[in-house]
């Protein structure tokens, strides 16, 4: 939303030989919608001049000065009040323009300095404004055109804060408040977002991937009819771990849901693996069952999984359930690459299907 301001511009000279040429200045200032301030307009007031002075050249957006053929009195600086304003404009990094006369030569006898030490100072004077930007004016009239092309020039090329209707100024300076903010938040929540499904920090150095974990369980079994209990280690990735896990996070799980997919995990990684079929000391066992994930390393996997910032625990809903950075991994391991079915023969593909429906059982089976 654009805002109207109105720009103060400080008018310093000389005043009795350059009334004519300040009356053009001034003209040329409002009609480029600018605020003049200079000597002439200021009010009667008790505050001591070149405070006033001073706080009024604070005040304006830019400072302007005209050089004729005089130099002005000269103050208890030993320098004339003109130039202690422009020195101080200066000073203050004011933006500033000066208008100097283009041949002092021409200028009439009761315009210009009689005194010889205020005709040196002058051409000092002229010398210290042509250091900075400066134009060139022959004639009044010429002097007012030359100023509103200057100043037009400078406000673009230096803009200065200037002056609103206050009426105005609270809407549009609302208005930009909201759309700073709002641009404050937008680039928040995507820092936000993307640091939630990128790698924290310090997790590199964890154990995760397709690096095994040695997960030991119990099972019970028969044999003659009399009931066996066996103690047995298999090897797990932390990636197949959370692919059948996470799946079924998506809308919270309770630790004891939690531990009963573990257990079924490790019974069908057990029995697919075919360690089952192989182990000398379960022959003539059958009906192979109450698979149990010992409770050690079934803490060991949730806090496991909970430093590689893929799960959270909500205790106000006492459920497991994905981060942010969990689901995107989990995408990224469940979808399906283009092609997959080309690659695999049928039977890998059944063999896959058949095991995560077995995972999957633990939920249709509380319908």
């Amino acid at each position: 939303m654009s805002i109207e301001r109105r720009h103060q511009v400080f008018v310093s000279s000389t005043y009795e030989d350059l009334r004519e040429e300040r009356h053009e200045v001034i003209q040329a200032l409002l009609e480029l919608d600018c605020i003049p301030a200079g000597m002439e307009l200021f009010p009667a007031t008790n505050e001591d001049q070149w405070s006033l002075i001073k706080r009024v050249i604070d005040e304006c957006d830019y400072y302007i000065i005209i050089v004729g053929g005089r130099y002005g009195s000269i103050g208890p600086q030993g320098i004339s009040y003109t130039e202690q304003e422009y020195r101080y404009a200066l000073d203050t990094g004011k933006p500033i323009i000066a208008f100097l006369h283009k041949t002092p030569a021409n200028i009439t006898a009761g315009k210009t300095e009689s005194n010889a030490e205020s005709k040196v100072l002058l051409e000092q004077f002229r010398s210290l404004a042509q250091q900075k930007m400066c134009k060139y004016w022959e004639t009044s009239a010429e002097l007012g055109s030359v100023v509103s092309r200057s100043l037009v020039r400078l406000i673009k090329t230096h803009p200065m804060p200037g002056w609103v209707r206050a009426d105005k100024a609270a809407d549009s300076l609302a208005a930009e408040e909201v759309l700073r903010l709002r641009k404050v938040i937008d680039d928040l929540k995507e820092k936000l977002n993307k640091s939630l499904i990128e790698l924290p920090e310090g997790v590199s150095n964890l154990a995760q991937g397709d690096e095994d974990f040695p997960v030991t369980f119990e099972f019970n079994c028969d044999k003659d009819y009399e009931p066996w209990t066996f103690t047995r280690t298999i090897k797990i990735s932390w990636n197949e771990i959370f692919e059948d896990a996470g799946s079924l996070m998506l809308d919270g799980i309770s630790d004891n849901k939690f531990k009963e997919i573990l257990n079924k995990i490790v019974e069908t990684d057990y029995r697919d693996s075919g360690e089952a079929d192989n182990d000398e000391h379960l022959k003539g066992f059958v009906n192979l069952r109450n698979f149990t994930i010992y409770w050690r390393d079934e803490q060991t996997i949730k806090f496991q999984l909970k430093a590689l910032a893929l799960i959270e625990y909500h205790s106000e809903l006492s459920k497991w359930k994905l981060t942010p950075h969990g689901s995107s991994v989990l995408v990224k391991l469940r979808a399906i690459p283009k092609g997959y079915f080309d690659n695999n023969d049928e039977a890998d593909v059944t063999s896959e299907v058949s095991a995560c429906n077995e995972i999957g059982e633990l939920e249709t089976s509380k319908i």
